[in-house]
């Protein structure tokens, strides 16, 4: 069974960190892409996130440039998300995806777009809300 679960969200002050993970099962990561997504109450998912599965190059969305940062960890079938300097902007739902996407555009905005994504390698989601 083809599986995706996050893990390592919380209740963060503003300008804190968390990690979240993104942990595979029923399928190996090597050669998938992964991206990170979120979605606030009321808005539409957005991209933040992705790693090229052939070599890990990463691509960020311009709201997260500079604060977050993707790794992944194949031999634990684990892509991660380092969240730093974070913003009550930020609260929202986190979810990662994973599909074969053999050519990434340069800015990485089809890696980006949640559209890209089969929807059968999305994950449940792990909270984040960044709150005094």
């Amino acid at each position: 069974q083809v599986q995706l679960v996050e893990s390592g969200g919380g209740l963060v002050q503003p300008g804190g960190s968390l990690r979240l993970s993104c942990t595979a099962s029923g399928f190996t990561l090597d050669y998938y892409a992964i991206g990170w997504f979120r979605q606030a109450p009321g808005k539409e998912r957005e991209g933040l996130s992705c790693i090229r599965g052939s070599d890990g190059v990463p691509y960020y969305a311009d709201s997260v440039k500079g604060r977050f940062t993707i790794s992944r960890d194949n031999a634990k079938n684990t892509v991660y998300l380092q969240m730093s300097s974070l913003k009550p902007e930020d609260t929202a739902v986190y979810y990662c995806a994973a599909d074969y996407v053999p050519l990434i555009t340069p800015d990485g905005s089809n890696c980006l777009a949640p559209s890209t994504y089969d929807v059968d390698y999305w994950g449940q989601g792990t909270q984040v809300t960044v709150s005094s």
